[in-house]
């Protein structure tokens, strides 16, 4: 709803009002979420992601037996399964895909050291290089763009795969990933914004811990980015991925649809997640949007509303306790696509 003018996403609600939908062991990082977005079906690749993923459970709870059991078992899936997970990447990047599994393979020797001497530290940076290293070999096995967006958003950017976009703030540094393959035009229309200078300078409007941390209103009347050429608002419309579908859902929330239970396949679940806000009219978004401030006590992942209610488009994948340190009245200084420009396509006029 409105709040002074801005497009703004909607206030809590109150546990009863969530209390239908289904609880579950939802994923909260960001960089998982979005390697569990990418459009493949390579089981084995999958299957060491979610082993090596599945780590930090046991890291948390001091469990190194458990700890050294799972990488066991993705040393060997990786030894045996080497062909079929390379039989999923194209013959173009089989080379490098190959290159990056010699590096995984050499990596769990120096892993299973720091289990043996309980060393946490050395563990969960080794197993952020080779989830690195998992991610770069997901991400070469996508062959093309998996769908068309409708012609009657072809007059829009478009983000036909992935773009990392480097914030400088007034309290510090922080990179987010936004996913085209999930939200090609919400993304593609940051990634023209960020790369027009839009976002330099602009102030953080609403802020609220716990909560939301919103940005994107320019000075003056308009209420988002009204381009130059046509003199005109740049409305995006609502934008969803549901998992199991081949392409978004646009132009309706999940619940004016009556799919309440559906999961979008990019939630807000993660600390850092970027939403795109709107007006009471869901198609009435453009350059407004917030970095949800999830709280699970507050906002229990799986548990919220937003998710069908604002479109996600990416998730802040470093420096994310940056956050915590901003306020309203801070400013983004300036924004920088860093990665992915290239994936980028601009209407014709």
């Amino acid at each position: 709803m409105p709040i002074n003018g801005e497009a703004a996403i909607a206030a809590p609600l109150p546990a009863p009002a969530i209390a239908y939908l289904p609880p579950g062991n939802a994923v909260t990082d960001g960089r998982a979420l979005l390697r569990n977005a990418l459009p493949i079906d390579n089981p084995d690749i999958r299957k060491v992601q979610e082993g090596l993923e599945g780590l930090s459970e046991w890291l948390r709870s001091n469990r190194f037996g458990p700890i050294k059991r799972d990488v066991s078992k993705v040393e060997k899936l990786v030894s045996r399964r080497r062909d079929a997970i390379l039989a999923g990447v194209p013959e173009t990047q089989k080379e490098a895909a190959s290159a990056w599994l010699d590096d995984i393979q050499a990596g769990f020797a120096p892993l299973l050291d720091a289990v043996d001497a309980r060393d946490k530290e050395t563990i969960w940076r080794s197993r952020a290089a080779l989830l690195d290293r998992v991610t770069q070999i997901e991400e070469s096995m996508v062959e093309g763009f998996p769908f068309e967006v409708p012609e009657e958003y072809r007059n829009l950017p478009q983000l036909k795969g992935r773009a990392t976009i480097e914030f400088t703030t007034s309290k510090g540094t922080m990179t987010a990933v936004v996913d085209g393959y999930s939200a090609p035009v919400t993304a593609g229309n940051f990634v023209d914004l960020v790369q027009r200078g839009f976002y330099d300078g602009m102030v953080f409007t609403r802020a609220e811990d716990n909560y939301v941390l919103q940005t994107g209103d320019p000075d003056g009347p308009a209420e988002g980015f009204i381009d130059p050429k046509t003199k005109e608002y740049r409305a995006i419309p609502l934008e969803i991925l549901v998992k199991g579908m081949t392409e978004p859902i646009y132009g309706s929330t999940l619940e004016a649809l009556g799919m309440y239970l559906e999961e979008p396949v990019l939630p807000f679940s993660a600390f850092g997640t970027l939403g795109m806000a709107h007006p009471d009219d869901p198609n009435g978004g453009s350059s407004q949007f917030f970095f949800f401030l999830f709280e699970p006590e507050l906002t229990p992942a799986g548990l919220n509303l937003l998710d069908g209610r604002y479109a996600v488009f990416g998730y802040v994948v470093k420096n994310k306790e940056v956050l915590d340190q901003l306020r309203q009245g801070d400013r983004i200084e300036s924004a920088r696509v860093v990665d992915g420009l290239e994936n980028l396509v601009l209407p014709e006029r």
